[in-house]
């Protein structure tokens, strides 16, 4: 998805590969390397993935315009109130199976036991984004609709 908005000519950062989010010890809140395949049973319980507060200020400070953010973390509540608006792309269990069996850039969410996590929180998404005001977008229509969705975003900033 950031990769067409970007191939559109739009600023979008993927912020799990951009270098905004990164895994938290969460007893030390050291940043830690990826987990390992398949992710040991505590991993999660252990370590979070986070986004980088700082990155994101420095990104709304530096002055370039509406640029877009692609991810989503465990503390994304500490930088939602930088945006000016916050999206949530809602896809349904059969697609979140079908998107992280597929995918090729890294493993986690392949292991069933990945999977039943990335399910649960697939599951709470929606009520959460909704509780915060989110604008809420059908991840699960064509590309090119999805990403109209987003762009129209923009629109009024």
């Amino acid at each position: 998805m950031c990769n067409v908005v970007k191939s559109l000519g739009v600023a979008a950062i993927d912020t799990d590969w951009d270098g905004y989010n990164h895994w938290v010890d969460r007893s030390t809140f050291e940043p830690k390397f990826d987990p390992p395949y398949p992710t040991p049973e505590d991993w999660v319980d252990d370590n979070a993935w986070q986004i980088r507060p700082d990155l994101v200020r420095e990104l709304r400070d530096d002055g370039a315009g509406v640029t877009f953010l692609f991810g989503a973390v465990e503390n994304e509540i500490e930088v939602w109130d930088l945006f000016d608006r916050v999206a949530c792309l809602v896809v349904d269990d059969q697609t979140v199976r079908h998107r992280l069996s597929t995918r090729t850039t890294n493993e986690f969410g392949k292991h069933p036991r990945d999977l039943e996590r990335v399910l649960g929180w697939n599951r709470d998404m929606e009520a959460s984004y909704r509780s915060f005001g989110a604008v809420i977008i059908d991840g699960t229509r064509p590309l090119d609709e999805v990403v109209e969705a987003v762009l129209h975003l923009r629109d009024g900033l």
